[in-house]
This record gives structure tokens, sequence and C-alpha cells, in this order.
């Protein structure tokens, strides 16, 4: 039993478990599908290039991070946990056991999510701390920002972070939709983590530890991102357990979540401006 390369390991017996011809039926759609997700306008939304050039204030700033905790980190793990648990789905399908693979894979992004670090301790065990979870690590960033425990929880988020928090909720009973959705936002936060840490930084947010050294510094030798990894994960997943019947399902949900994230940041840019947060030109 091969225990080095862990990543690649469990791809190839994805691969594995599934014949040729539905393996590469799906990959040409899924490759279709991240085409047309790459070419959606949430892709180029001015948001990207407000928050490249630090456009934002601090309140502006405060206000974006209270929303994006509301739509989708509070409950990214919760969402990572019921892929999980509907891969069951994929039995009787495909053979008893191969479940665990994809299992497995969506497992080496929750370790990452709760805060295990590669590698083991003095004691032969595996490294990690709760407290570099990336949900935690993204309280941090609200406590730099100088939004306090109360104030967080007393917060009134708009109605389109409540669509996106409830969009990705209601996917939770079904294995293709919630891994499909995790896939999009994945790519997603990937987009919009680098100019959020920019603009954090600006108005004072420490971006050379915690949160944003696990998102939105890809390019930084001594980050520790891994989105991109995470969102291949993810399409692996989905290239084991489709079936075409369910194309066109997945196809809508990806859409009306990238429409719901430009309706998002269409709505932190409004606000923002009407209020004279944010400089109208960029």
């Amino acid at each position: 039993m091969q225990l080095n390369n862990p990543r690649q390991s469990a791809r190839d017996l994805l691969r594995g478990s599934v014949s040729n011809e539905r393996w590469e039926q799906n990959s040409k759609f899924l490759n279709r599908l991240r085409q047309r997700i790459g070419r959606h306008p949430v892709t180029q939304h001015p948001a990207i290039e407000a928050l490249n050039n630090s456009k934002f204030d601090l309140e502006a700033i405060r206000q974006i991070h209270l929303e994006y905790r509301h739509a989708i980190v509070q409950i990214f793990t919760d969402a990572l946990l019921m892929a999980q648990v509907q891969t069951k789905q994929l039995e009787p399908d495909l053979e008893s056991g191969v479940k665990m693979y994809a299992r497995f894979l969506l497992t080496l992004n929750t370790l990452d999510e709760f805060g295990f670090k590669p590698g083991v301790d003095s004691a032969g065990y595996y490294r990690g701390s709760a407290l570099g979870a990336h949900y935690p690590l993204y309280e941090e960033v609200l406590d730099e920002l100088g939004i306090g425990r109360i104030e967080r929880e007393q917060y009134q988020p708009s109605e389109v972070s409540c669509k996106l928090r409830s969009f990705l909720e209601s996917s939770y009973k079904d294995l293709s939709e919630v891994v499909s959705l995790l896939a999009a936002g994945e790519r997603v936060v990937v987009l919009f983590s680098a100019p959020l840490r920019e603009n954090a930084k600006t108005v004072g947010v420490d971006t050379s530890k915690g949160y944003y050294m696990v998102h939105g510094a890809s390019d930084d030798d001594e980050s520790e991102g891994d989105d991109d990894t995470h969102e291949d994960d993810l399409w692996y997943v989905l290239m084991q357990s489709l079936s075409s019947d369910q194309y066109a399902n997945v196809e809508a949900m990806c859409e009306e979540y990238c429409n719901l994230w430009v309706h998002f940041w269409d709505a932190q840019m409004k606000l923002a401006e009407n209020e004279g947060r944010v400089l109208v030109s960029v």
C-alpha cells in the first residue's frame, strides 16, 4: 500500500473506480463547465479592481468581512462535511468501499480547513492546532478590524448574503450539488481572496500571518494557501460521481451560484459608494 503522495494516489483511485467511458464523458462536461465559470461576469467584477487598488476604506472592509462571514465562511466546512456524508450516494452504483476514495480526497481539504499541517510532531503524531483552522483565523481578522464579538453576532446580513448562504445549504442533500457548488465557490474564493488581502492590508490587517496567509497569498513563497488544489480535488470527486442525467442541474446550479456572487459584490460596491466609503472611479 502506497502511503506517499496521498492526493495523487486518491485521484488515481477515483479514476480507476469508474469506466473509461464515464470518466471521459464527465471530464468533458466538467471542462466545459469550468470554462463557463471562467467566463462568468463574476470573474470580471469591478470589485476585484477596486479591492486590488485598495479603494474601500476601513468601514467598507468591515462590512464586507461581516457579509462574507455570513455568506460562506461560517458554513464552508459544514458543506465539506456534508459532501463527505453524501458520498454514501455512490453506493450501490459503484463497488462497496469506493465512496472512501472521495472521502479520503475531501478529507485532505478538510484537514487544511481544520488547522492540520503536513508532517508529524515530536511524538510522531499529526501536526496541527484547532486555533489554525480557517474559520477561527477569519475571526481573528475581524478582531483586527475592531469588530467585537457582540457586534458580529448581532450583525444583520444583507438579503443577498442570506441567499448565498441558503443556496449552498440547500445543496447538502445531494452529492453532485454540494460538491459542484463547493468547486464553484472555491473559484470565487481564489478570485477575490488576493484582492481582499490587498485591501485589508491597506486598512491595517496584518496579512503576513493568519487567514490571509492561507487565502489570497498563492504567489507568496511563505504562504500556506492551497485553494487551487482544493478546487481541483472537488472536480475530481465529480468526475467519479456524476451521471449524465445530472449535468443540466449541476450547470444550472453553478450558474445561479455565480450569479448570486455577482449580486453580492454589486451590493458591497453600491452600499460603499452610497456611503462615500469607496471611490466610484477605479
